[in-house]
């Protein structure tokens, strides 16, 4: 899927709830004798004393942040008795602190609701004191003791019901943290935490930071990670994890999926934009990888056998001639060693023979000339391809990059049906020839003037041929999940506004399949690619519709139902759908980068065995 931009530091706090319209601001003071934290903090999302001016406020320094967003956590070491209240607060300073863990301190300054992202992004927000004046009264001082969040204390509901009349948003509800992870969590914002040994289910990013699970058995993959399997199992024993310390002091661990950060993990308890509840840590446990310490290992699918034809799909991550040759090693050593070359791949995110340079280049036959030269270096076929090079800056992801999707094939065991190649504005149709279905353009686009398609991956369409039957290849690549609200979201359930156009394409893609079949009802028929969501979603029930096709996905054991991992969810985006006449077949997920630290790309590919 393409990558929305992103710094490794969460950028500059400058939105507040003040400027979305979510609070009103007061001129008021609240007197220094009657406020603490947790009379900040409040028994909602929201601070009841947003837009005041608050005079010393107390409390010990947990954590200390002089990177990104500047500043440091103070905890009041006299809370009171109501759970929802939250004892802990972040202090921004726009500048590098100058106090140091253990200091007594007392703060001034104004009360403000910082929503990460902006309040279009739907996260919610977080409570912070800011344009602060600090007084040190003492240092060395113990921290307050560490709050355990493990698996008996995180609820197994997420989050409530937003309030319908107040746009589906939890922000006004009172606080449950008995009743809701969710609650929990944000009752102990800025508060001093702990997690103990933890399973590893979201393997360390480029920007330093991982995702475990305090709850071990709470939807298991085989290999270690949290299953998304519906809309209600968000996963509530999910957690990031980051570290105060910079990188450059102390690097941050490589952790796989499956892994284990061992002994305890302690520190402040912030939320942000690319993750919503983060632990960040002043101490980090030790990751001890799985497996009796040999790791994760990558998996191989077996080879077709000589009746069998394989089909795969594989996301290559903005590939072009510009990246590393190591990229392309890696990845083509994936294509022969791991998917043990099939004889049919479709390909997502081949960028143009210059990539992001953006200078009218469509073309991407370079791009794939080093691709298929490296498959060849690693042992595999000479692979031949089919595409239909895009309008220029037409299909949306990187600007300039101009992605669209490719097919390999291994001219050894199948070939190319060739019929009037289409260009980027003409649609492919079907036809009759003798007894079978055909396509009137091969390679050519499906209906690529529908609006369904705007800035996005236009659907390929293949005609083959293996052992003299023909079968029909749609390559797609769906509308990415930009815009969706984060699972953390203060609409609950969150808003999925980029579903709508999936769910167009996927009614586009579905038409043409049952216009196939119409002509020849027992056709095979395979429509493959990043479709860039699940397989219990909308998207996939429109591909599906009618019983023109049948997610290959679902034929597999649950906990191997996943291409992707996203914030520690195991999840689906790549899929393989098949026709009725396809009849019996094999499909596998082939785990290769998803759950990995060093990944060739950010998607597993996907690949099915049949009889055609």
């Amino acid at each position: 899927m393409p990558h929305i931009p992103r710094t490794a530091a969460v950028s500059t706090l400058v939105a507040t709830a003040l400027a979305a319209g979510l609070l009103v601001a007061t001129t008021s003071s609240a007197s220094a004798d009657q406020v603490r934290v947790h009379d900040i903090q409040g028994t909602t999302r929201l601070s009841p004393l947003a837009g005041q001016q608050v005079s010393d406020v107390r409390g010990i320094v947990t954590g200390v942040r002089g990177y990104g967003s500047k500043g440091f956590w103070i905890q009041d070491t006299a809370p009171d008795d109501d759970r929802a209240t939250s004892e802990g607060v972040f202090v921004y300073t726009s500048s590098t602190p100058t106090v140091k863990p253990g200091d007594a301190v007392l703060v001034s300054g104004t009360v403000t609701e910082y929503v990460p992202g902006g309040a279009a992004s739907g996260n919610q927000s977080l409570t912070q004191i800011t344009k602060p004046t600090v007084t040190v009264e003492s240092s060395g001082n113990a921290l307050p003791a560490p709050v355990a969040i493990g698996a008996r204390s995180v609820p197994a509901t997420y989050a409530p019901k937003g309030d319908p009349a107040a746009g589906n948003s939890v922000n006004g509800l009172p606080l449950k943290p008995r009743s809701y992870a969710l609650d929990l969590y944000e009752s102990l914002e800025g508060m001093n935490v702990t997690v103990g040994s933890a399973r590893v289910v979201g393997a360390t990013d480029p920007y330093n930071e991982l995702w475990v699970t305090v709850k071990p058995h709470e939807s298991a993959t085989r290999r270690g990670g949290a299953l998304y399997g519906s809309y209600d199992s968000q996963n509530t024993g999910r957690l990031q994890i980051q570290q105060l310390a910079p990188v450059s002091e102390q690097p941050f661990p490589k952790a796989d999926v499956g892994d284990t950060l061992t002994g305890a993990t302690e520190g402040p308890l912030d939320f942000n934009q690319f993750g919503g509840y983060t632990l960040t840590a002043r101490e980090l446990g030790k990751v001890v990888p799985q497996g009796k310490g040999k790791g994760l290992q990558r998996e191989r699918t077996r080879p077709q056998r000589a009746g069998e034809l394989a089909v795969a799909t594989y996301n290559v991550e903005n590939l072009d001639p510009g990246d590393p040759q190591s990229k392309f090693d890696a990845l083509a050593s994936g294509v022969v060693t791991n998917l043990a070359t099939p004889d049919i791949v479709a390909l997502e995110e081949i960028q143009d023979d210059n990539g992001a340079k953006n200078d009218g280049t469509v073309s991407a036959a370079a791009t794939l000339k080093k691709f298929t030269d490296a498959i060849v270096a690693a042992g595999g076929p000479r692979y031949a391809w089919r595409s239909v090079d895009p309008e220029n800056n037409k299909d949306g992801g990187e600007p300039g990059g101009n992605i669209r999707q490719v097919f390999l094939f291994n001219p050894e065991r199948v070939s190319f049906t060739d019929r009037a190649a289409g260009d980027a504005t003409t649609p492919t149709g079907v036809v009759r020839v003798g007894k079978r279905a055909a396509l009137t353009h091969s390679p050519g686009r499906i209906a690529p003037a529908d609006s369904a398609w705007t800035n996005s991956r236009k659907p390929l369409a293949g005609e083959f041929s293996f052992r003299g039957k023909p079968v029909i290849v749609v390559a797609n690549h769906f509308a990415s999940k930009g815009g969706d609200e984060s699972l953390t979201s203060h609409h609950q359930p969150p808003v999925r506004s980029s579903e709508t156009q999936r769910v167009r394409q996927a009614e586009a893609v579905n038409s043409f399949v049952q216009e196939v079949r119409e002509t020849q009802r027992d056709a095979d028929v395979l429509v493959v690619g990043d479709i860039n969501d699940f397989e219990f979603s909308a998207t996939t029930k429109a591909l599906e519709k009618g019983g023109a096709l049948r997610a290959g996905i679902k034929t597999l054991p649950r906990a191997e139902r996943y291409s992707y991992v996203f914030q520690g969810n195991s999840q689906v985006l790549d899929q393989i759908l098949v026709s009725p006449g396809v009849g019996r077949f094999r499909y596998d997920s082939v785990h290769v980068n998803a759950e990995f630290a060093e990944q060739n790309s950010d998607h597993d590919p996907q690949v099915v065995r049949f009889r055609p």
